[in-house]
């Protein structure tokens, strides 16, 4: 090997005299490697060092290998392959022109090797057949040793920089054993070795699928040792690839450089990580990593022109043309994973695209992958192009599976891949046409299939809403196309009561298509409360009476009833239900009794008949009960009541809308409510003789009790509650006579106070035995606040009567028990009883009489006669008497003003309340009328005797208990120890 075996001096001189001559091309050279080093090829040395050996290895037709050795701060990257060559040294040196013309080449440009400048500027490349270097401060020395001042002034212009690889100097040494060519690069500085040590960490299975020729890459760092091999057992690689025929070329080559038109193969490759948390580089691959940003979950490596960067694919036909080769390939790559058992919709072009070659690589995908089989059908597993595919919107895939061999090109979607399946144009089916379209001849059985099927789908109210007209069969052998409101029948129903209800109409589920998916559609589980609350049933009850087949009817009824009677409940117009009596008419339920009953024993017989012993022995009383037949009375329930428009389960309450009328609010029914009502019914017929036993009887019975005794609670339209007598103890008191004409309520209660029993009538001996809540709810009196207007207005009128004797202490008690009233008669009485002056009491005009709510005001005879009653219970018997109080009728304004005095001391321990100061008079006139004593508005007090005295200082201490204490301690000043003593126990 001679010294120069590259002929690097003769290069040199070159070089140095072209500079010489024309220091614009210095310029022009040291730009262009710039450019490259600092702009296109900044973070490409190890891909583009692998390109090499890559090349290499192609040239010389062995397995490539390559070794990246990174310690310290020296790369070294061996390869095997073709060695240098004298050729190989020039095209490093020429920044445009490259060596590498054979066929199976990557690099294309010969300037590939430049990208070593972004970390090292003194490279050096050792081959089997000889060594060159390149340096940036040789190459410096030698330009300075020309002595040009051009030069120089170009260099002093640039800071010193000058062109690295345009002058190769030759250079000693071996690669490493086992390898045929080494570059070594000496790192600049840290920076440099931190993006050496990225890149490193960055190689993976891309770099060896873009450089098929290389078999294996090994990368050492002070971490450790990787291998790179055997790419293709981790992805899945489709590759095609061609050579432009002569017309081709010229069409697509044409505005190529010429390196570039005299290689007319072209290539492309698509890859799909078989592992998903493989991360993908995102750039197009041409076949190294370009700056082309890729959208697609893929790996593309293709033979893309590339703009003088070598960062981006160059515009123009030859683009264009792989755009579409890369289309078709890739729809034929997806094809093959289907084919293979994978599901390729994620790998579908959806959303916006990364740049305008990811556009146009995706518009060539979409436009493609229309008629690629793709999508693998439902029914056999046939591979079918999108085109002929169909998809029913909504459907999952157990409902996919039962329609696939009735829907041709049915497959499996889900909302995941909407888009995808968009994009590639498959036919949507709407869900309720498909519903619309299913056949009628098939079995119960295949429809309980289908219906199992759609136990995912229902879960969805969109859904629903389209499976609700659904073809369901009935168990009277139609088939209908709606499923809200049909019943589905439970193994507890016998199957004639079901066939009996089909008959009038009620849609009953064909047993053997019954499935839980048509009760999420609206379907209702038919126990016996849905069957009952049936409209169908409903109107079959009502009419039964006309009815062709009553019996029928009631056996269907009864049946359902007998299986649980709760079912019954709220199901008021079951009491139209016609059944026979025991003379084997028909009356309705309601009207029914079971002989013996209490019911049979109180109602009015030319109102009830007994029932059918038959019907009794087959369906048991609980059953009849429930459908109204009456063993004892019954009670009829209702709630959110409104007063202005009655229930239709309240019609039969005799007086019913009287009542409303009679409770509502202010008397107007209009917006007011009851939140639960609950009414005794049949009430008008019972006998007249039958009370003292039914009264007895709503007393123990708690349903009935509490119909009977329970306020009801009013609200009306001003939101505010008003407690009201329930329906039933209206009616009593309204509507129940006794013997003597009079009605039973307003009579004394038994245990009613002596005094104001006196003033009623007295009721019968056998109310003594009801229990004590029956007897007021049904208006027996036991005290003043029992009484109603009417009742009042009777106290009041018997109160009055001249021929009564009423004693004090008697009219006195009445008198605080009527002030409390809340109820008052339409008109007041126009005489009333006041108190006399012998203790006794007389009957006045009701306008020659007050009403005293203070005991000083009883000194005033002058006002007429007296009503006594103190605090609220006066004002009410204001009201209710409409008698003025006395101190509107007089002022109550004392003459003269007396003469001060203080209140003993004695008194003023014994009651601390008292004032401090009275006023002495030696005569007390008020409005001129004697008086003893008076207390003044500003609450002092006046007296005129020691008496006076004890009753003024009560009074205005509002101590009016003590006044007896006050008046012993003023007349007997010498018992004031004793007295102190006594009040020690108060």
């Amino acid at each position: 090997m001679s010294d120069d075996e590259f002929g690097t001096a003769g290069i040199r001189e070159r070089v140095l005299a072209g500079w010489a001559a024309a220091p614009v091309r210095f310029r022009e050279d040291a730009n262009a490697e710039e450019d490259l080093a600092l702009g296109g090829y900044v973070d490409r040395v190890v891909v583009e060092l692998a390109q090499n050996a890559a090349d290499a290895a192609a040239r010389a037709g062995v397995d490539g290998r390559v070794l990246f050795s990174f310690r310290g701060s020296t790369l070294v990257v061996a390869n095997t392959g073709a060695p240098l060559t004298a050729d190989g040294v020039e095209s490093l040196a020429t920044l445009r022109a490259s060596a590498k013309r054979d066929e199976g080449a990557v690099g294309r440009f010969g300037v590939g090797f430049s990208a070593v400048l972004a970390v090292t500027d003194e490279p050096v490349i050792l081959s089997r057949s000889g060594g060159v270097r390149f340096s940036k401060a040789d190459t410096a020395a030698a330009i300075a040793g020309l002595g040009s001042a051009g030069l120089d002034t170009e260099v002093r212009r640039r800071d010193g920089q000058v062109p690295v690889l345009r002058l190769p100097f030759e250079a000693e040494g071996e690669p490493p054993e086992g390898y045929d060519t080494a570059v070594i690069l000496p790192l600049r500085d840290e920076a440099a070795a931190a993006l050496v040590r990225r890149l490193l960490d960055d190689a993976g299975d891309a770099l060896l699928l873009a450089l098929p020729g290389l078999e294996r890459i090994e990368i050492e760092t002070v971490e450790g040792r990787r291998t790179l091999a055997d790419a293709e057992s981790r992805w899945h690689v489709h590759r095609v690839a061609g050579v432009f025929d002569e017309q081709e070329r010229q069409q697509l080559l044409a505005d190529r450089p010429t390196e570039e038109r005299s290689r007319p193969q072209w290539s492309v490759l698509w890859a799909l990580p078989r592992d998903e948390a493989v991360a993908l580089p995102g750039v197009v691959q041409a076949p190294t990593p370009t700056d082309e940003p890729l959208s697609l979950r893929a790996l593309l490596l293709a033979s893309f022109p590339l703009d003088p960067t070598r960062r981006h694919v160059a515009q123009g036909a030859l683009t264009d043309r792989l755009v579409r080769e890369a289309g078709s390939a890739y729809a034929e790559l997806l094809r093959r994973r289907v084919e293979d058992g994978d599901d390729v919709l994620q790998l579908v072009p959806t959303g916006l695209a990364a740049g305008a070659l990811d556009r146009a690589i995706r518009d060539e995908i979409v436009a493609v992958l229309p008629g690629t089989a793709i999508l693998r059908g439902v029914e056999d597993g046939e591979l079918l192009r999108p085109r002929d595919a169909v998809v029913v919107e909504g459907a999952d895939d157990a409902f996919t599976a039962v329609l696939a061999p009735i829907v041709p090109g049915l497959i499996r979607s889900s909302l995941q891949f909407r888009t995808a399946l968009d994009v590639l144009g498959v036919r949507r089916l709407e869900l309720a046409e498909v519903v619309d379209q299913l056949g009628v001849e098939e079995s119960p059985e295949w429809w309980r299939t289908l219906y199992a099927s759609l136990a995912g789908m229902v879960k969805d109210a969109l859904l629903r809403e389209s499976l609700g007209t659904l073809p369901v069969p009935l168990a009277d052998g139609r088939l209908v196309r709606v499923v809200r409101g049909l019943l589905l029948p439970g193994p507890e129903l016998p199957v004639d009561v079901l066939k009996e209800f089909g008959e009038y109409g009620v849609r009953i589920v064909h047993p053997d298509a019954v499935d839980p998916a048509l009760e999420r559609l609206g379907a209702l589980p038919a126990t016996p409360r849905t069957l009952l609350e049936d409209s169908a049933v409903r109107t079959a009850v009502e009419h039964s009476l006309e009815a062709d087949d009553p019996d029928g009817i009631a056996h269907a009824v009864l049946s359902l009833v007998a299986a649980d009677p709760t079912q019954a409940e709220g199901l008021w117009w079951l009491a139209d239900l016609a059944l026979r009596d025991d003379e084997g008419d028909l009356v309705p339920a309601n009207a029914l009794v079971i002989r013996g009953s209490e019911a049979e024993s109180v109602l009015d017989e030319d109102e009830v008949a007994p029932v059918d012993r038959a019907l009794l022995d087959r369906y048991g009383l609980p059953a009849l009960e429930a459908v109204g037949v009456l063993a004892t009375l019954g009670v009829v329930t209702a709630s959110d009541v409104a007063l202005d428009e009655l229930p239709e389960s309240l019609n039969d309450l005799d007086g019913i809308e009287d009542w409303a009328y009679d409770v509502a609010p202010d008397g107007s029914r209009y917006g007011a409510t009851v939140g639960e009502l609950a009414a005794i019914r049949d009430l008008d017929w019972i006998t007249d003789d039958a009370w003292p036993r039914v009264l007895e009887l709503f007393g123990s019975s708690p349903d009935l009790r509490r119909a009977l005794v329970t306020q009801v609670r009013v609200v009306g339209p001003d939101d505010r509650p008003l407690g009201v007598p329930p329906y039933s103890a209206w009616w009593i008191r309204e509507r129940v006579m006794l013997e003597d004409g009079e009605p039973l309520a307003g009579r004394a209660d038994p245990d009613a106070d002596p005094v104001l029993a006196s003033f009623l009538d007295e009721a019968p001996a056998w109310t003594a035995g009801l229990d004590p809540e029956v007897r007021t709810a049904v208006g027996l009196v036991r005290e003043v606040g029992d009484l109603d207007a009417d009742g009042i207005s009777l106290l009041l009128e018997r109160l009055a009567d001249p021929e009564r004797d009423v004693e004090e202490s008697a009219i006195l008690r009445l008198w605080s028990q009527l002030g409390t009233l809340s109820v008052f008669p339409g008109d007041a009485p126009e005489q009333v009883r006041v108190l006399a002056d012998d203790g006794e009491t007389r009957v006045a005009e009701a306008g020659r009489a007050v009403v005293v709510d203070g005991p000083m005001w009883l000194q005033r005879e002058d006002l007429g006669g007296f009503v006594v009653a103190s605090g609220a219970a006066a004002d009410g018997l204001s009201d209710l008497f409409d008698v003025p109080m006395a101190q509107e009728v007089a002022q109550g304004k004392i003459d003269g003003a007396g003469t001060a005095a203080d209140v003993p001391a004695i008194v003023r321990e014994l009651v601390p309340e008292v004032p401090p100061t009275w006023w002495e008079h030696e005569e007390l006139m008020v409005d001129g009328v004697e008086v003893s004593w008076w207390v003044d508005d500003e609450g002092a007090p006046h007296a005129a005797t020691f008496d006076g005295l004890a009753k003024a200082l009560a009074w205005a201490s509002g101590r009016w208990d003590q006044r007896h204490v006050i008046r012993a301690v003023l007349n007997e000043p010498d018992r004031s120890s004793e007295l102190l003593v006594d009040a020690a126990f108060d």
